[in-house]
């Protein structure tokens, strides 16, 4: 495994982590508490230390997965970074809660969730500008933050994105940013990644697979089960990614190299982005993520 620093946090971040989303259930699958030991496990063995979550994943569900699995092993290993912003209601559907006291009570159900006296990362979790630009929620959370609850705070950029929020975190008292970046949406490199630098700013790919795309798994034609949220994906664009996946695999990825090993270490070349942070099903998912390291410099 490889770790790089995140930002100007000093905290050091394994280049591969572990992202959630799936323990939510929204994935075509419901976890049990062993099948998300089982995976966590794995990623222990990788050296991996960073696992992402979100109070939406499930009604707070990711995080108890994750919390009943720290509360049975070594807390201090692990680097966890959580969200806020949303409750979840049912499948892809959630109402929005950036309010100071809807914030604070989200941050009290992550804490109980996780079983975790602080959250390494607390991360306004794709919301407007409008909801961003709350003076009064950034003065909650530093307080949050000087009481303990909190060590570092992020943005979790919206997937069509805002560069306002990337140029501006700083002076809220942003330490990182998350945001979609992969072989088939390079634009974070001009819209974020230019004030990340600027402003020493970590930087989390999330879906470097492009939601499993570059895994290499799916061909022209592929349909995803109605309780994943691939089923919800734009058509067209379903389509143009698949046809673009079969162009990459034949011009630009090694002979030998799977694909996804290949999709990540892509991120991972760009010096700004601190880590890649895939979904995983399964432990030899995690494996496989984990690899991603071995053509990381």
């Amino acid at each position: 495994m490889r770790y790089r620093v995140l930002g100007k946090t000093g905290l050091r971040a394994s280049v591969v982590g572990v992202g959630t989303w799936q323990f939510g259930g929204e994935w075509g699958h419901d976890f049990s508490q062993a099948e998300a030991d089982a995976i966590l496990d794995a990623a222990a063995e990788c050296d991996i230390n960073l696992i992402d979550t979100a109070e939406c994943y499930g009604d707070h569900l990711s995080e108890r997965l994750i919390g009943d699995y720290l509360s049975r092993r070594d807390r201090s290993r692990w680097f966890v970074a959580t969200k806020f912003g949303h409750h979840f209601n049912r499948f892809m559907n959630r109402d929005d809660d950036f309010s100071v006291a809807g914030v604070k009570e989200q941050l009290e159900a992550s804490l109980q969730a996780l079983r975790v006296e602080t959250i390494d990362l607390y991360q306004f979790h794709s919301g407007s500008d409008a909801l961003f630009l709350n003076q009064e929620l950034w003065t909650m959370l530093a307080q949050q933050k000087r009481a303990g609850k909190i060590r570092h705070l992020g943005v979790s950029i919206l997937g069509k994105g805002s560069e306002w929020q990337a140029r501006e975190a700083a002076r809220f008292g942003v330490e990182a940013l998350q945001m979609v970046y992969n072989r088939l949406d390079r634009r974070p490199e001009q819209i974020y990644f230019p004030h990340a630098q600027k402003n020493n700013l970590g930087i989390l790919a999330r879906v470097p697979l492009a939601s499993g795309l570059l895994s290499g798994k799916y061909k022209p034609g592929a349909t995803f089960v109605a309780n994943d949220v691939r089923a919800t994906f734009d058509a067209e664009k379903m389509k143009r990614d698949l046809a673009e996946l079969e162009r990459l695999q034949r011009e630009e990825v090694p002979a030998g190299v799977p694909m996804a090993k290949w999709a990540m270490a892509w991120c991972l070349k760009n010096p700004a982005v601190t880590a890649v942070i895939p979904g995983c099903k399964n432990p030899e998912q995690v494996r496989a993520n984990a690899d991603a390291a071995e053509l990381v410099a």
